[in-house]
């Protein structure tokens, strides 16, 4: 029986998950994955949780499953890129239930932030460290001396009378086919708003496209140290993992 805390990143087109290591900050087998259920219903995603699960060996340790919402205390309260029917719904009890296994549900942005504090990018760094994810949206946590602000969903701030992931997530430089260097000019507006309004320490840049740094990260004119994630597309499944197992503990 495995005693590895286990990590679920729920996506829209994908549900992946892992069992994790929270020594190394790295997986402890394989990940697998299986595709997000039509509509994706509380009920339905469950059932994937199940078949996912099962295809490691048995366990009691937590899960942790991350949701591209607002979550407080388990409860999802918000349904931009997933099923309305999640709004309202007591996530951390409908897994848990499903799965027989304690469950705590978390913003993926959130996880994967922790993530890079913990083991990635901003390891090691004190004061407040932004992390944000350029994708479809634009996601971001906030820790402040490894402390996490929930559900800070910087994307949506107002800046020239758009919502800013409109004009600077990395979908909108694939719609739009802008150059690298046009788009590290809508990220230079987007983070030097968020510069202004928070003065962190530290902005690390996450999402699929953080691979591609050394393409705009220097065209990006901002005071404060930007640098790319490290741990990419592990990083939502070992923060969930994490979230979990401080849950757990009373952490």
């Amino acid at each position: 029986m495995s005693n590895d805390p286990f990590g679920i990143d729920f996506g829209g087109t994908g549900i992946k998950g892992a069992p994790v290591d929270l020594d190394a900050g790295d997986f402890a087998g394989e990940r697998f994955k299986i595709s997000t259920p039509k509509p994706a219903t509380p009920e339905a995603v469950a059932q994937v949780f199940r078949d996912l699960v099962g295809h490691f060996p048995a366990s009691t340790s937590p899960v942790g499953v991350t949701v591209p919402a607002v979550v407080r205390h388990g409860m999802v309260s918000s349904a931009a890129n997933i099923d309305p029917s999640w709004i309202g719904t007591d996530a951390d009890a409908v897994f848990t239930e499903a799965l027989g296994r304690e469950v705590h549900v978390v913003n993926d942005a959130d996880a994967a932030g922790l993530a890079e504090v913990e083991y990635g990018a901003a390891r090691g760094r004190t004061g407040l460290v932004i992390v944000t994810t350029l994708g479809t949206g634009i996601g971001s946590a906030l820790i402040h001396d490894d402390v996490l602000v929930p559900n800070s969903e910087l994307g949506h701030l107002e800046i020239e009378g758009y919502d800013a992931e409109s004009r600077a997530a990395n979908s909108a430089r694939e719609k739009e086919e802008l150059s690298w260097e046009d788009w590290a000019e809508r990220l230079t507006t987007y983070y030097r708003t968020v510069e202004r309004l928070f003065s962190p320490e530290l902005i690390v840049v996450g999402g699929g496209v953080s691979k591609s740094f050394d393409k705009f990260g220097h065209l990006i004119d901002i005071e404060t140290e930007i640098v790319p994630a490290k741990l990419r597309n592990k990083a939502g499944i070992i923060g969930a993992a994490l979230v979990a197992t401080r849950a757990a503990h009373g952490a």
